[in-house]
């Protein structure tokens, strides 16, 4: 038989659940259940009475145990085991034992003392289980007062988990976007970077056609001053030879 998974909660020993697969009508059989014994040919006992209240309240509290943590099944040789939790009341030795083993398997599991740790929370659920367990059997109202905790823990604990998952998820997008957008900004960044050196490219050459116009010019401009002021000395000269000539034509005369 394939041993049941190690667990801090208490369970009774596992018992065979046999089905007859003869499918004589369309309705199947319902599940037998029997525990593993040993094949007696001895005749059996008539069973002791025993007192209609015992049974009643030992009958309702497993029901209350069954609805509260439902049993272990699983499957082996094509036959179904079933695993329910154990019935039987607690002792002071059973909390220490229950204290020791958890310290133990926290431990053994490596389970962080701080922060986030899904190991730690899985032995502490463990643990619960079976406190809620010991209670029921003695108090099967406060074992159902807290089984509503528990429910309320697990509830916010899910909801803060699915809160802390949907923020990751939004940071991540916001991370990509910002990626993205980085990317895009240092493509821009160097499409402006060339366009800056296309146009200092393109003012450089401006200046240095610039500079050529306005050498050119000066020169040009030296040349019609040069040439202007040969032209007023030369009518200068003409003017005084003129002069000179018309002086001497006028003075014979007088």
């Amino acid at each position: 038989m394939i041993p049941p998974i190690d667990s801090l909660l208490k369970y009774d020993h596992p018992l065979l659940v046999s089905r007859n697969v003869e499918k004589k009508s369309a309705k199947a059989r319902p599940f037998k259940v029997s525990a593993q014994q040993p094949t007696s040919t001895s005749p059996v006992p008539s069973p002791p009475k025993a007192k209609p209240v015992a049974v009643d309240v030992t009958k309702q509290t497993e029901e209350i145990l069954n609805a509260i943590l439902p049993p272990r099944e699983w499957t082996e040789n094509s036959q179904l085991w079933i695993q329910q939790v154990s019935s039987t009341p607690c002792t002071r030795i059973d909390v220490v034992h229950l204290q020791e083993q958890l310290d133990l398997k926290l431990q053994q599991r490596q389970a962080r003392e701080t922060g986030i740790c899904p190991v730690r929370r899985e032995l502490y659920s463990q643990c619960f289980d079976e406190l809620i367990r010991q209670v029921t059997i003695n108090c099967a109202e406060r074992g159902l007062l807290l089984l509503r905790v528990r429910d309320e823990i697990r509830m916010t604990i899910s909801a803060y988990q699915t809160l802390y998952e949907s923020s990751v998820a939004f940071g991540m997008r916001k991370a990509l976007q910002a990626e993205e957008g980085k990317t895009d900004m240092e493509k821009k960044i160097i499409d402006l970077e060339a366009e800056k050196k296309e146009l200092e490219r393109q003012l450089n050459e401006q200046k240095a056609k610039c500079e050529a116009i306005e050498k050119r010019e000066n020169e040009r401009r030296q040349v019609e001053e040069k040439k202007h002021a040969e032209e007023i000395q030369f009518l200068k000269r003409t003017n005084q030879q003129l002069k000179a000539q018309l002086e001497g034509i006028i003075s014979p005369r007088k």
